[in-house]
């Protein structure tokens, strides 16, 4: 199934939004993706876009030193209305080049770096929009069937023997079956075993520390110290394979 990534460049610069407009585009037709620009140069219209026209995007690429609104600003309201937006930020001040893995930003790229830079952080962030398009996973019993898109999966908890509760953006949503089972009907690799209890879906995990895995939804689930070097193996693998 074809992705049209949806991507909105904010500048107030004219010609930085151009350069990343050219950038932007090399970059997704030489992976053979497919895509749709927006631009602005005023943060506020595009907030304004998002929260009062109900605009989507898949990805945003901000300047974080913008009058009247930064970046960062910006970014904050955004995810109120985008949750699960992919930011790339772009700064000219090293101090913002901080851990993006736990603040949710898909990447920063310094402006003195742009031209090796941007174009992999794009390609990347599009590459991860891509696997997570059109998966479901689909619960039928008694009459009812629901889909539940894999990338609103947080994690599936074991509920007794043969049971499972699937945990999602949207709520919970009871399976009779094993975790077991579930997790081979998922079938695909984002999806791991972090403990005999717990299925966690490797792009909503933030990071590990302490024994535990931190979701994006501020959870923090445990575990187990068998599982613990092979969950950290995986993560590195998935990412390697598709980042």
């Amino acid at each position: 199934m074809a992705v049209l990534i949806r991507i909105a460049i904010c500048d107030d610069e004219e010609e930085a939004v151009t350069l990343h407009e050219d950038i932007v585009k090399d970059s997704l037709k030489s992976c053979g993706i497919g895509y749709e620009i927006t631009t602005y140069t005023h943060g506020g219209n595009l907030l304004s876009d998002i929260t009062d026209d109900g605009f989507f995007y898949d990805l945003i690429l901000l300047d974080i030193e913008m009058p009247d609104v930064t970046g960062m600003e910006l970014s904050e309201k955004i995810k109120l209305s985008l949750p699960n937006i992919r930011i790339i930020f772009i700064t000219s001040h090293i101090e913002y080049a901080i851990d993006a893995y736990e603040l949710s930003i898909f990447r920063y790229v310094p402006k003195n770096d742009l031209a090796n830079r941007l174009a992999p952080a794009v390609a990347d962030a599009a590459k991860l929009i891509e696997l997570e398009a059109g998966r479901e996973y689909v619960i039928q019993a008694a009459g009812r069937m629901e889909k539940i898109p894999h990338k609103d999966i947080l994690y599936i908890q074991r509920d007794g023997g043969k049971n499972s509760v699937i945990c999602s953006n949207t709520g919970t949503s009871k399976v009779r079956k094993s975790l077991q089972k579930v997790f081979e009907e998922l079938d695909t690799p984002e999806f791991i075993f972090i403990d005999r209890g717990y299925i966690v879906n490797i792009i909503q995990i933030m990071k590990i520390a302490d024994g535990m895995a931190f979701l994006k939804n501020g959870e923090a689930l445990p575990i187990s110290r068998s599982h613990l070097q092979s969950v950290k193996q995986q993560i590195n693998r998935f990412w390697g394979s598709h980042i």
